[in-house]
């Protein structure tokens, strides 16, 4: 029966039309959203704060212990949509450049450049900065770092193909993940420990000032890609399509790795590199909606968030019986065998 559900639904949602796909999409985010959000303010060591308790300390009226809980748990429940929402949309916008349903945000290395970052920052301290910034100013530096260098090998005659940029991003992943392996390797035991930690991801460690130079990164970012919606469709369809319906392919797909990149390293710059949110909720609204990112886009954006916050929810309470759990190893779990799931359908009922 398990396996069976799956198909039932989306065979079920086949029969309306995309006005009401998209309408019951949005209306089932929004109860998800608001539970999802509850939920993660909940968590309160082997137990939970009732709806009321949350209530009262978001607005005002309990000054107490709670009120200090959530406030704290409330830190990762902003972080956490906003990052969903990155990762989702980015890995949307992958998707749609390179007309493959295995893209995902960080198909060119961008987390491997993240974490090469990250790793250096624990393992040399950097003079005059603490760690605390040094760690995420780097993250960000090598992964923009990491694009470019993906960018510049891809450069054939002037000209960047789809091929080569996935080609040269898998390359540089590789090497760069084998020196992130062997910093870890040498690394004393204390801060061995903190660059596995990192590279697996946990909304826990950004504080509210921080947040102040990622939302709006995210936010613009965000916007700009959406922008590139009906450039994204025509793109689907072959770079010699879209430029018969006027589309400068080489500047959009230049202009979208680029804000993307931006985006990307903002969003792991401080929670980590959390994987299989770009790769399976653009593909979750891809089947039930179609190839369209008009709507795939700005409904992935809120399910990742919605995503990102049950995780969060999840490893919250398994930490509450053996240790911290990192967020990114709840994604991959529950990630992995959906995305399994999507790879035994057939490729025009994925919208492809």
């Amino acid at each position: 029966m398990r396996a069976v559900w799956p198909s039932l639904f989306i065979g079920g949602c086949a029969l309306l039309s995309r006005k009401s796909k998209v309408l019951l999409s949005v209306i089932v985010l929004a109860l998800l959203l608001v539970v999802s959000v509850y939920l993660d303010l909940s968590v309160y060591g082997h137990s939970m704060l009732s709806p009321s308790e949350v209530w009262n300390a978001l607005f005002g009226g309990d000054t107490g212990g709670v009120s200090y809980i959530v406030n704290r748990s409330l830190r990762r429940v902003v972080i956490g949509l906003f990052v969903g929402a990155a990762l989702a949309v980015s890995g949307a916008v992958m998707q749609a450049i390179f007309r493959n349903p295995l893209a995902s945000p960080y198909l060119l290395g961008l987390s491997s450049g993240a974490s090469l970052g990250a790793a250096i920052a624990i393992l040399f301290s950097v003079p005059f900065i603490p760690l605390g910034l040094a760690q995420p100013v780097l993250a960000f530096i090598f992964c923009l770092l990491t694009m470019f260098i993906v960018y510049t090998i891809s450069k054939i005659g002037g000209d960047v193909r789809t091929e080569t940029l996935i080609l040269a991003g898998v390359a540089i992943s590789s090497l760069i993940s084998a020196i992130v392996s062997f910093l870890t390797y040498i690394a004393p035991s204390e801060k061995m420990g903190d660059i596995v930690f990192w590279t697996m991801g946990s909304l826990s460690k950004i504080e509210w000032n921080e947040m102040i130079f990622v939302v709006p990164v995210i936010v613009i970012g965000i916007a700009l890609m959406m922008t590139q919606m009906k450039n994204l469709n025509a793109m689907m369809l072959g770079d010699a399509h879209a430029m018969d319906l006027g589309v400068d392919v080489r500047r959009v797909r230049l202009f979208l790795l680029v804000v993307s990149s931006l985006v990307i390293a903002a969003a792991v710059a401080f929670v980590g590199a959390i994987g299989f949110v770009g790769l399976v909720i653009p593909h979750i609204f891809r089947l039930l909606l179609g190839p369209d990112n008009r709507y795939i886009m700005p409904i992935s954006a809120f399910g990742g968030g919605v995503f990102i916050l049950l995780c969060d929810f999840i490893s919250r309470l398994f930490a509450s019986y053996a240790g911290v759990l990192p967020i990114g190893v709840v994604t991959s779990i529950i990630g992995a065998p959906f995305f399994i799931y999507l790879l035994c359908r057939k490729r025009s009922e994925v919208g492809w």
